[in-house]
């Protein structure tokens, strides 16, 4: 706000001047007000409307300067507060789109950790009821088709099948606790990288230079031309 106030100041001043210079400033109002207006002194009003609309331009390019500083972000500050709240990296990096796909990840994993872990604790009680020989404990028959029953004939292959649900669900239960851990993971990560990239130089002073240049050899030689030799040089600017 104190440099809008300075530019408008100096516009002002500048308006000022410029009227001061006008043939019959501050003379009597009652003056016919159609007196023609010289050539010099428009001359001069077109060069303070340039002066101010270049300090005008000058005042918005150094704004939009301090603007871009303001936004750049610490990583180290960005990665913290990642690893102490999930999401909140992106937040200070005002990334604010990546909110929903960081906690649509973690709301993802814990619906199917703790789905799997339900049909883990069901199948895990159907195998131990099937595989005593207590006649009350039958919580197997829930998993069981309509009017199918388990006798000595087919008793060997439901165990097994109980088993390998049991494990089936057992496996997917801890691996969506670390596809879980993974996303809280690359949460931190991706907060540390695009706050790092925030400070990297975007401009577009991209420029090559190519020049003749003297490469000295490893050559004893006191003659130049054996121990110099010529090439290309290339630089590039970015």
């Amino acid at each position: 706000m104190r440099r809008i106030d300075k530019t408008y100041r100096t516009a002002l001043t500048a308006i000022l001047l410029l009227a001061a210079t006008l043939p019959g400033f501050g003379a009597d109002e009652r003056r016919n007000d159609s007196i023609a207006v010289p050539d010099s002194a428009m001359a001069t009003m077109e060069a303070y409307s340039d002066i101010v609309g270049v300090i005008m331009a000058k005042d918005s390019m150094d704004m939009k300067k301090q603007k871009n500083a303001f936004r750049k972000s610490d990583a180290k500050r960005a990665m913290w507060l990642g690893i102490v709240f999930p999401g909140a990296g992106q937040m200070y990096n005002r990334k604010y789109w990546k909110l929903p796909i960081i906690y649509g990840g973690f709301l993802g994993c814990l619906y199917a950790m703790k789905w799997n872990d339900m049909m883990y604790k069901d199948y895990s009680q159907a195998y131990m009821d099937i595989m005593d020989d207590n006649p009350a404990t039958q919580s197997y028959n829930q998993f069981l088709h309509l009017g199918t029953t388990i006798d000595d004939s087919n008793i060997e292959r439901y165990k097994t099948i109980f088993k390998k649900r049991k494990d089936y669900y057992r496996r997917y239960r801890d691996m969506s606790l670390f596809i879980m851990i993974g996303v809280y993971a690359l949460s931190v990560i991706d907060a540390y990288v695009d706050a790092s990239l925030s400070e990297f130089d975007i401009s577009q002073d991209l420029s090559m230079k190519v020049a003749p240049a003297v490469m000295r050899n490893h050559s004893m030689s006191l003659n130049p031309l054996k121990s110099t030799s010529f090439g290309l040089q290339c630089s590039l600017t970015f």
